[in-house]
């Protein structure tokens, strides 16, 4: 479900992607519907840099984030498998194993579209 990004999502954006002065995709000249994506396809050098970059997000910014994942409202189809594993690991770390279950369940369900 693709949704037009609130405050809160361009300060989590700003929080992770602070060189971030737009919110276009240079792939596919949308506007940003999610934060994940652009995170991890965009202003991540790797799967460390992004995972660097997930570490910075408060517990609450974390929370909200899952949540809308678990509501599919974020997407999560173009971030890549390794990206996403990180992820995960971090929910399961920071939120317990059956957040991060979730999560993981939740990106299965999800395709890049092409």
């Amino acid at each position: 479900m693709a949704r037009i990004l609130s405050e809160t999502d361009i300060g989590i954006l700003k929080t992770v992607a602070p060189e971030c002065e737009g919110y276009l995709c240079s792939g596919s000249g949308m506007m940003y519907r999610s934060i994940l994506p652009p995170l991890a396809n965009h202003y991540s050098k790797d799967a460390a840099d992004f995972l660097r970059r997930i570490n910075l997000l408060s517990r609450y910014d974390l929370e909200y984030l899952v949540r809308l994942i678990i509501s599919g409202e974020e997407s999560l189809g173009c971030v890549p498998f390794e990206y996403i594993g990180l992820f995960v690991k971090n929910v399961s770390e920071r939120l317990g194993e059956e957040v991060a279950a979730q999560v993981k369940n939740s990106y299965e369900k999800f395709e890049c579209p092409d």
